[in-house]
C-alpha cells in the first residue's frame, strides 16, 4: 500500500514537472515583461477559484520584489471593487480555460476605466480572454493528473511558475537591492536575512 501511494505521488509530481517543461515560452512573454516594466500605474492580478489563489500570490510576490500590485477578485469587482482600476494600470488575468464568466465580464468593463493593457495567462486555444487581451502568455496543452482529469493542479503549477518568472525578471530589470527587499519584509525572517546579508556585504566592502 505504501509503495502504491508513493508511486502515485511520483506520477502526480512528474505530470506537473512535465507541464512546466512544456510551457511554450515565446516573444509574448518578453512583451509582457516590457509592458509591466513600463507600467505607470498598478499591476492588477485577477482570476477565479484556484487560478485566483495563484493570482493573489503573484500580486504578493510582485509587491515584495519592487513592483506594486494588487489582487482584484472578479466576483467582488461586479459589486464595486472594479473601482480599484485606474488609467495606467495593467491587468494580468489568470485562467486556464479563459472562459470564466466573472473574469470575462471584468476584462470587458476594464476598458471603461482607461485600461488598455491586459495580459492573459491561459491554456485553451479558444479562450475568450484571448480576444480581450493585448498579450497572451500561452500555458500550453495541459493534462491534469487528477484521475477525473478535472482538479486544477498541473495548470495552477504552470500559472505559478509563469507568474514567478515574470516577478523575478522584473525584480532583476529594476536592479532591486537587498536593502529594498529588507524594507518590504521588516517583520519576518526573510527581511532579517536580507538586512544581515546587506550589512555583511557593506562590512566586507570596507576592507
Amino acid at each position: 500500500m505504501v509503495k502504491a501511494i508513493l508511486d502515485r505521488a511520483r506520477e502526480i509530481i512528474e505530470a506537473e514537472s512535465k507541464a512546466l517543461m512544456n510551457i511554450p515560452l515565446g516573444y509574448s512573454f518578453e512583451e509582457a515583461v516590457d509592458i509591466l516594466l513600463n507600467c505607470k500605474g498598478k499591476i492588477i492580478t485577477t482570476g477565479m477559484g484556484k487560478a485566483g489563489n495563484i493570482a493573489k500570490k503573484i500580486a504578493g510576490t510582485l509587491c515584495s520584489t519592487g513592483t506594486p500590485a494588487s489582487f482584484l477578485h472578479p466576483g467582488e469587482a461586479a459589486h464595486g471593487d472594479l473601482g480599484l482600476l485606474a488609467e495606467g494600470d495593467v491587468i494580468i488575468a489568470f485562467s486556464t480555460s479563459g472562459k470564466t464568466r466573472e473574469v470575462i465580464e471584468m476584462l470587458e468593463l476594464a476598458y471603461h476605466f482607461g485600461i488598455d493593457k491586459i495580459i492573459s495567462i491561459t491554456s485553451h486555444p479558444d479562450s475568450t480572454i484571448r480576444t480581450l487581451s493585448n498579450i497572451v502568455i500561452n500555458m500550453g496543452e495541459i493534462k491534469e493528473p487528477c484521475l477525473l482529469g478535472l482538479t486544477p493542479t498541473a495548470s495552477t503549477t504552470v500559472m505559478l511558475a509563469i507568474g514567478d518568472a515574470l516577478s523575478l525578471i522584473l525584480m532583476e530589470k529594476k536592479q532591486f537591492t537587498r536593502d529594498q527587499y529588507g524594507l518590504r519584509h521588516h517583520g519576518g525572517y526573510l527581511g532579517q536575512k536580507a538586512r544581515q546579508n546587506s550589512a555583511l556585504l557593506k562590512q566586507n566592502a570596507e576592507f
